[in-house]
């Protein structure tokens, strides 16, 4: 599949910059015995990133992935999140960093947190590349937010359409698409 033509809205050193101090912001908190939750697909390289950053700072937390969909293959989210992936690490007491990679109308991250919780976690601490406020759906911050974004359909740095895109270094949006 050729390239859309794509604007570039983050670039790769804007990127690099922000993972940088929302390390820095999470390590502030002294996080205890913080596990990673990485919510795959669109946060792979966000999360990889920012896990090194994280390192950086002195953090060494585990790291676990979470599959959750709310999208499959439409570009509007269905409003029911199903569970593609689960994490294996026990969450009791522990403080967990949920990693994604856009916080739009929260439903996949609420869902996520809520489950957590519900599982022991002693806290839940949401970390988003990307948010776009006017989207929400349901009642959910994050902690901690990379960028605020403009109502665009964004893609790379991990972030696809129609699985296309992902391998991109920067945080662009798809002309047209507005």
């Amino acid at each position: 599949m050729p390239l859309p033509n794509i604007a570039v809205l983050f670039d790769e050193n804007q990127i690099a910059a922000r993972n940088r101090a929302l390390a820095a912001e999470i390590a502030a908190l002294a996080p205890e015995r913080l596990l990673a939750v990485a919510v795959l697909k669109g946060s792979f390289i966000f999360a990889a990133d920012l896990l090194r950053a994280m390192h950086a700072s002195n953090l060494s937390p585990e790291v676990e992935f979470m599959h959750l969909s709310s999208y499959r293959e439409a570009t509007i989210s269905s409003g029911q999140v199903e569970i593609l992936k689960d994490v294996e690490s026990d969450v009791r007491d522990r403080d967990v960093l949920l990693i994604d990679d856009i916080l739009e109308s929260g439903r996949t991250l609420a869902f996520a947190k809520d489950l957590l919780m519900a599982r022991g976690a002693r806290r839940v601490l949401v970390c988003v590349l990307l948010e776009k406020p006017g989207k929400r759906a349901v009642h959910i911050d994050a902690d901690f937010v990379g960028f605020p974004c403009p109502d665009l359909f964004v893609v790379g740095y991990g972030m696809d359409v129609a699985h296309a895109c992902r391998q991109l270094p920067f945080i662009g949006h798809i002309k047209g698409l507005e």
